[in-house]
């Protein structure tokens, strides 16, 4: 089958498009990558994003334009990346959106009497199928968590199939606005697999770059505002103390703890403390680091902390944080996950036509034990396409 697998991250910096072929195969599928492309969003767009998936703001109506809007940019990203692959629109059998994230609220709170945890990806599906013509699989998220799981992460199904090394233990560390960290022991495949969201990823770095600029930059260009700083020690043991680093894994989190909250918090005490912009900006890119680190050493095997350490996401361009994590972890060897044989950039898009695929062949797509979810479930909601007759 060649299915596409769609992606706008936690920093909304416009939608990832994979085209994979996947052939199913006596153990885990095969697959192969056949095209990759990213579509930046529109001007301005990202900003209107951003504001209605932080907390407090987003009119309700504005949610649901967003929602439509996505959808067909979505859906041009589609019809895009086929067309540069020389595959007709004919050919794909499925397209795997994750969408947006809006909010993602994996803690329980009790309303009326129900336990409710919470969940929110736009990007509609319906339009998505609609002007392609092809079962659409989306929202992948709320299944996982209507089992009573954290909804994520949801890629590491995808890391082992890539990544996995008979002999070596390895870490698949995604630095997208959220971090988060994929083990892989040695020669063990699915079943000792450990994943969850370790903290910030360029989530705080960006916001608070944005902030200090006045929006003219979003992000630490190759970490030189980093690199200019100094490390407020103070400041990163208080950051370190953070409640989210108490939870044991099963986990996930986002914007709503590491984002324009915490963003306040700190500028107010940068501010009472006299502490510069550049040693701000070093601190949180140290603090990025060391939360990983920190999970690496209290929640995975002995063996993890000289393990091959494989990182994608932007935040494995931001040489300045790289820096800060070999220091954090000095036995692991760092490689990006071009290096370890797949383009990183295309890794979250890509688990989401695996993903796809699954669900349309009846199979679980979710981990339990990393998400926490009491049993597998099959995710997604399908949306089918023109002349659907089902997925054979």
């Amino acid at each position: 089958m060649k299915i596409i697998g769609l992606m706008s991250g936690t920093s909304a910096d416009g939608i990832d498009a994979a085209l994979l072929e996947i052939v199913p195969s006596k153990g885990l599928p095969k697959l192969r990558l056949l095209c990759f492309a990213v579509f930046p969003f529109p001007n301005g767009l990202r900003d209107r994003i951003l504001r209605a998936a932080d907390a407090g703001s987003g009119a309700t109506a504005e949610i649901c334009r967003l929602n439509v809007l996505l959808g067909e940019l979505f859906a041009k990203a589609v019809i895009s990346v086929a067309r540069r692959a020389r595959i007709p629109l004919r050919d794909v059998a499925l397209i795997g959106s994750h969408g947006q994230t809006i909010a993602h609220l994996p803690d329980p709170t009790v309303e009326y009497g129900v336990s409710i945890r919470s969940t929110l990806q736009i990007g509609e599906p319906s339009v998505i199928a609609e002007r392609t013509g092809i079962t659409t699989v989306a929202d992948f998220r709320p299944r996982d968590l209507a089992a009573w799981g954290e909804g994520a992460p949801l890629t590491p199904y995808l890391h082992t199939l890539l990544f996995r090394h008979p002999r070596r233990d390895r870490i698949v560390l995604n630095l997208g606005g959220i971090a988060n960290l994929t083990f892989l022991p040695k020669g063990r495949g699915l079943r000792g697999v450990l994943a969850f969201d370790t903290g910030p990823g360029n989530v705080l770095i960006d916001g608070l770059v944005a902030r200090l600029t006045g929006g003219a930059m979003g992000v630490d260009l190759d970490g030189r505002i980093a690199a200019s700083g100094e490390v407020d020690p103070r400041l990163l043991r208080w950051l370190m103390a953070h409640p989210y680093f108490r939870r044991k894994p099963p986990k996930s989190t986002g914007r709503e703890e590491f984002g324009p909250i915490l963003i306040d918090a700190l500028l107010r005490r940068a501010a009472a403390r006299g502490i510069a912009e550049e040693d701000l900006v070093a601190t949180i890119t140290a603090f990025t680091a060391q939360s990983v680190a920190f999970h690496v050493r209290r929640d995975l095997s002995r063996s993890a902390a000289s393990a091959e350490l494989i990182t994608c996401g932007g935040g494995a361009n931001n040489p300045m944080l790289i820096r800060r994590l070999q220091e954090a972890l000095p036995e692991d060897r760092l490689l990006t996950a071009n290096e370890a044989g797949f383009p990183g950039r295309a890794i979250e898009a890509s688990a989401f036509a695996l993903l796809a695929y699954l669900t349309a062949n009846g199979l679980p797509g979710n981990l339990p034990r990393i998400t926490g979810a009491t049993h597998s479930v099959i995710l997604g909601k399908l949306v089918p396409g023109k002349g659907f007759r089902g997925i054979r």
